[in-house]
């Protein structure tokens, strides 16, 4: 496996239900998740080893003012978006607690009050493009954090057409997330240490 997002070649699928059940029955190597992105099933590497300081500071900080009844969590569970024909792996999300009493591999992306994705060269396309628009018909708030240039926006009140609202500011500044979070998001630990030499920090 390559360290880059990488589309998987699967027999023809037809539907939107029959890729989902490939990709719910793909033996993904450990430390990948497999999505289902534009069509197409993608295997992509979970987030590298020193994003998980900044995404534990995050997920305490979301946590402590999620709706009652929501869980925090950044487990690899899949959501699904019918309408768009979408299936994402959210690096963090926060979602409604019910939405995981049923049986099955899914979830409903219906029950999202919040995702947060960690994002890089090798993602930003799909975090930018695909899922800022599929998130933006329908998750309350969306947190990316671009670790490269390090800055994070937030994206608010979403409608048929994405979300009308967006802040953007760089690490180190206090970010408000808006309602149902409310609260204002110290930034201040998201800040990536340099790498070590000869290393490649993304």
């Amino acid at each position: 496996m390559t360290e880059r997002p990488a589309a998987i070649d699967v027999p023809p699928a037809g539907t939107f239900e029959d890729m989902l059940r490939i990709v719910e029955e793909l033996n993904t190597p450990a430390g990948y998740k497999a999505e289902l992105i534009r069509g197409k099933i993608v295997v992509s590497p979970w987030s590298k080893l020193r994003y998980l300081r900044p995404m534990r500071r995050l997920r305490a900080q979301v946590e402590a003012h999620a709706p009652e009844g929501h869980v925090t969590e950044t487990s690899p569970f899949l959501f699904v978006f019918p309408p768009s024909e979408r299936g994402f792996g959210p690096d963090l999300f926060v979602a409604d607690e019910s939405a995981f009493d049923a049986d099955g591999r899914h979830a409903d992306g219906a029950a999202l009050s919040l995702v947060a994705e960690l994002t890089s060269d090798s993602t930003k396309d799909v975090d930018w493009l695909d899922k800022l628009d599929t998130y933006g018909r329908i998750v309350p708030v969306y947190l990316l954090l671009d670790m490269k240039i390090q800055e994070i926006s937030a994206f608010w009140d979403p409608s048929p057409k994405g979300y009308r609202s967006r802040t953007n500011i760089p690490f180190g500044r206090p970010l408000h997330v808006p309602a149902p979070f409310d609260f204002e998001l110290d930034t201040s630990e998201f800040t990536l240490p340099e790498p070590e030499a000869g290393t490649s920090p993304e």
